[in-house]
């Protein structure tokens, strides 16, 4: 499955990321991507920092989505992006996934909240677990990256890999925490024994990573970091290793006798 990941700078005029969408979709197919992803709240901007949450409008994101399922029917590609959800005048962190059909078949809410993110968001209980081209895949929020349990909710329900979407910026270059990030992603990735690709917004100085870290917590690819740019990785299921099984029995014993516990 061939998997195309898309940076660029977002912020509140969502029409102006709608522009960056479809480019970076129509790029995706050209490469013959089945699925393209983008980072968290791509359409609308992540408050507070590029848009203020109060600025975010149900009825544009709604018109918004509407033109996202166009695009990947059009285009026969599934679409994987972050957008804020309102729902009953409650806002939600999510991702979404469209078919090329068109239909959304899925949808995940950020659940690890803290700071102005509990200001602004509910917290999400959905799985985050969808299959493309028989591929199991989950998806995972920002700060989500920190808590490995999250990440084991997906290796319990046998997924092949998951993409994380970032809005992890900050005023000024921070190399550590560029390394910390992708040092939690490198983790969840070998640990699981899945597949973790990663997409970031460029709209300050990144300090997390748009890149694909395979199986095994080996760097695959990488973007250019603070610049669009956009990766595409072919994926296939890799045959078990020796090292992969150990991994794989050892957390099948942990979570039995967890669950024993």
């Amino acid at each position: 499955m061939r998997i195309a990941c898309c940076q660029f700078g977002s912020g509140g005029n969502v029409e102006n990321n709608l522009r960056h969408i479809r480019l970076g979709v129509e790029n995706a197919a050209k490469a013959g991507a089945h699925l393209v992803c983008f980072h968290e709240c791509a359409l609308c901007g992540y408050p507070p920092i590029e848009v203020r949450a109060r600025d975010i409008d149900g009825e544009t994101i709604a018109d918004a989505l509407e033109e996202i399922s166009a695009l990947a029917a059009k285009h026969r590609i599934h679409i994987l992006l972050g957008t804020v959800l309102i729902e009953d005048e409650r806002r939600y962190n999510s991702a979404v996934v469209y078919a090329p059909d068109g239909r959304l078949i899925a949808r995940y809410d950020k659940k690890a909240l803290w700071g102005w993110d509990c200001e602004n968001f509910e917290k999400g209980i959905r799985s985050g677990v969808f299959e493309i081209d028989g591929v199991r895949a989950g998806v995972r929020i920002c700060f989500d990256v920190r808590f490995p349990e999250l990440f084991r909710e997906l290796y319990r329900n046998h997924t092949d890999l998951c993409v994380v979407l970032f809005s992890d910026t900050a005023e000024q270059p921070d190399a550590e925490r560029y390394a910390i990030i992708k040092g939690h992603l490198v983790t969840r990735a070998a640990e699981n024994v899945m597949t973790v690709l990663s997409v970031n917004s460029i709209s300050r100085f990144q300090t997390a990573p748009t890149a694909v870290i395979d199986h095994n917590g080996r760097t695959v690819s990488e973007a250019c970091p603070d610049r669009e740019d956009m990766i595409v990785y072919d994926f296939t299921p890799p045959a078990e290793d020796f090292g992969m099984k150990g991994r794989r029995s050892n957390s099948d014993e942990l979570l039995k006798n967890e669950n024993i516990g």
